[in-house]
């Protein structure tokens, strides 16, 4: 497998939250953050794998792209916060620089900026 970006990042919320809310990121009870950010040309991804608290793997945001995957890593971070890790993967040859560029800003926005501000900071 090909990375095509990988990034971490502390998250204002405990380990089991970010969890839950990559799991079900538009859960009925809690605030929507995913599908309300997303781009015309993305989807809600689909929980492949999941290994709670710990991590889980997304399929794709991008139909045009149905072999990457999406490997997130969760762990404590100081203060009771999440460290939350992405890793962007495809099984093919990295696509041209411009666009391995646009993927690993949307991922970074979605989880970085979206969910971030989901927990009010």
């Amino acid at each position: 497998m090909e990375v095509i970006g990988t990034r971490a990042r502390k998250l204002p919320a405990p380990p089991h939250v970010v969890w839950r809310s990559l799991a079900v990121p538009d859960e009925p009870r809690a605030r929507p953050w995913l599908a309300p950010a997303l781009l015309a040309d993305e989807v809600v991804p689909q929980v492949l794998e999941a290994d709670e608290p710990r991590g889980l793997v997304w399929s794709t945001l991008w139909p045009h792209r149905p072999d990457d995957r999406i490997l997130l890593e969760t762990g404590a971070a100081p203060g009771g916060d999440t460290r939350l890790r992405f890793t962007h993967l495809t099984p093919h040859p990295l696509p041209p620089e411009a666009t391995v560029g646009h993927l690993r800003r949307r991922v970074n926005h979605l989880l970085f900026a979206d969910l971030r501000f989901s927990y009010g900071g």
